[in-house]
């Protein structure tokens, strides 16, 4: 209504393109970017978990376990698309302090889910489950300052 009363007033000279107008009516609030992002990360720690569960099956349990695991992870990475969205997250992501981080969690994704599906290697699948925890780890280490360097020097004192 008060748009009308802007535009029949003359009030409204602003201009805007459509994608604004899309933009401006899909936007979340942030109580409900909150709760999606709990949802995701909820479910994303669920698939994990179930996949730890699943790995004791007989002959397809690691199958199971490279599958859910891997769900787990990428729900989980992509629940902090409710918090900054999905373009910034995007950016974010190949920014050039953490290109290398995605390509190697990205990597891992795909290496795991082929070693289950279709090379049917359970000793690949589980050495990439253990790389994907390593990458992802990595990655989420370069959202906070220093983080990074503070455990590079730890792994060379400690390796000294």
């Amino acid at each position: 209504m008060d748009k009308l009363k802007k535009v029949l007033s003359g009030q409204d000279t602003e201009d805007r393109g459509g994608l604004s107008e899309v933009v401006e009516a899909t936007s979340l609030s942030s109580g409900t970017r909150i709760k999606g992002f709990i949802a995701c990360f909820a479910a994303g720690i669920l698939c994990s978990l179930l996949g730890t569960l699943l790995l004791w099956v007989p002959r397809k349990g690691l199958y199971l376990f490279a599958v859910f695991y891997t769900f787990g992870n990428i729900a989980s990475l992509g629940s902090t698309v409710f918090l900054m969205g999905p373009m910034t997250q995007l950016k974010r992501m190949f920014e050039p302090t953490r290109l290398i981080a995605t390509i190697m969690v990205l990597l891992c994704f795909a290496l795991t889910l082929c070693s289950a599906f279709w090379w049917h290697n359970k000793g690949l699948a589980l050495i990439f489950c253990i790389l994907q925890s390593l990458a992802l780890t990595w990655y989420s280490l370069s959202y906070i300052p220093f983080a990074r360097d503070a455990v590079k020097k730890c792994f060379t004192v400690c390796l000294a």
